[in-house]
């Protein structure tokens, strides 16, 4: 793509796992990206260390939480090149734990990073599109925001408000020629799946057969949900099914917690070796 037709991307939760990623393939397809993270100096040196273009590419700390951040990444998107096409919503925070014993703390966490912060960004990228009459953006909620999942019920809830919010605001843009999409994947092999290992509340998180890679949320991000135009994106396919069934009969997931639960539990501890193993 030359750079005339790039796109002009804002992207968070850069500086690890599906974020950086995307990030990668962005500067891989020629995209214009102001790649953004709270921890913004392991996203710097990453990116000294690939050699992204600086003549397209710029890198900034952005607190999902704070509103003026968001105003000032926004706006620096819109000085650097004149507009936004595309926002990619990607950070997020999870910290297993049951609800009678998690810390008030992890309440706000995982509301003002995974929900909040969601919607800030939604809201500053909306007022740019809107006034440019364009644009799209991509919200990452889960599986775990369709089906509830015991364990790790202060991310399932803000995922679940992630989903509602974006099938809600879709409606709200569509008229004004902006486009949002939510990607909802299933545990995805990252540092945040590496942090649930020793908690046997997150089994559920790793039920599944195996884990995603970030190739396969990126081709759902960017040749689904971007290309396609897709209100909805789930994966793999035969657990978003099984997510989308317990989530219109919830009590259908009663009898299939134990089952999955021991697989959980069996798979962590496969996890749990292969790492002592590396």
């Amino acid at each position: 793509m030359s750079d005339s037709g790039a796109l002009v991307v804002l992207l968070t939760g850069a500086a690890s796992g599906i974020g950086r990623h995307l990030a990668d393939c962005l500067v891989t397809r020629g995209e214009r990206l102001l790649a953004t993270d709270v921890a913004v100096e392991p996203l710097e040196n990453y990116a000294t260390a690939q050699g992204w273009p600086q003549d397209r590419v710029r890198t900034a700390r952005l607190d999902v939480r704070s509103t003026e951040d968001w105003e000032a990444a926004i706006a620096a998107a819109a000085t650097n090149w004149g507009r936004l096409d595309v926002l990619l919503n990607v950070a997020g925070y999870v910290h297993p734990g049951w609800i009678h014993e998690v810390d008030a703390e992890e309440i706000d966490r995982h509301i003002d990073i995974n929900t909040k912060g969601v919607i800030l960004g939604t809201r500053a990228a909306a007022r740019q599109m809107v006034k440019q009459g364009h644009g799209q953006i991509v919200n990452i909620a889960s599986l775990a925001g369709i089906a509830p999942i015991p364990g790790i019920s202060l991310y399932s809830a803000s995922k679940f408000a992630v989903r509602g919010f974006t099938l809600a605001v879709a409606e709200e843009l569509r008229p004004h020629g902006v486009t949002v999409s939510v990607v909802c994947p299933d545990a995805v092999d990252t540092p945040m799946l590496d942090k649930q290992i020793d908690f046997t509340e997150a089994a559920m998180t790793f039920s599944g057969r195996r884990a995603l890679q970030v190739e396969d949320v990126a081709r759902a991000v960017l040749d689904v949900a971007l290309v396609r135009k897709r209100l909805e994106v789930t994966l793999p396919r035969h657990r978003a099914w099984m997510a989308k069934l317990t989530s219109l009969w919830p009590a259908l997931s009663r009898p299939l917690l134990p089952r999955l639960t021991q697989q959980g539990l069996r798979r962590q501890e496969a996890a749990r070796e292969l790492r002592k193993q590396q």
